[in-house]
């Protein structure tokens, strides 16, 4: 809600949850823009920052760390799908969009990936859950 508020500040117009490929439904796109936005919660999408550190314990922890694992697995399929279909695939961390959404809707309409928050600051950029890389690029772009 923070982000897409920011977004509507800054005149952006924007789809909320449209299935762009199959299999593949950002939480909000900006059609005009070509730009693919999944804001990834910091728990269930292993912040670097903010996720698990340390591994499951009890009866469910390999349901737990598998659950975790497939997340991860659907972020890196879902941003392939949406770059193949010819978005700007822009990942961002739950804990940037508390921190500052208004720099990282900026961030958003520029492309970018802003990374996840540490100590009030984003600290690297946001990558590939898994690959930890940057922002992905729009294909034929």
């Amino acid at each position: 809600m923070l982000l897409r508020s920011a977004l509507h500040a800054l005149g952006a117009r924007f789809r909320l949850h449209r299935r762009i490929a199959p299999c593949c439904t950002p939480d909000l796109v900006l059609p005009r823009r070509g730009i693919a936005v999944f804001v990834d919660g910091d728990y269930w999408h292993s912040c670097p920052e903010h996720g698990r550190k340390t591994p499951f314990t009890g009866p469910n922890a390999d349901l737990w760390a598998e659950k975790l694992r497939r997340n991860r697995e659907r972020d890196s399929r879902s941003t392939k799908l949406a770059e193949e279909a010819g978005w700007t695939v822009v990942r961002v961390w739950e804990c940037a969009v508390r921190a500052d959404s208004l720099g990282v809707a900026r961030d958003v309409l520029d492309g970018r990936a802003p990374g996840p928050v540490s100590n009030g600051r984003s600290s690297a950029p946001h990558v590939e859950p898994g690959a930890f890389g940057v922002a992905h690029s729009r294909v034929g772009a």
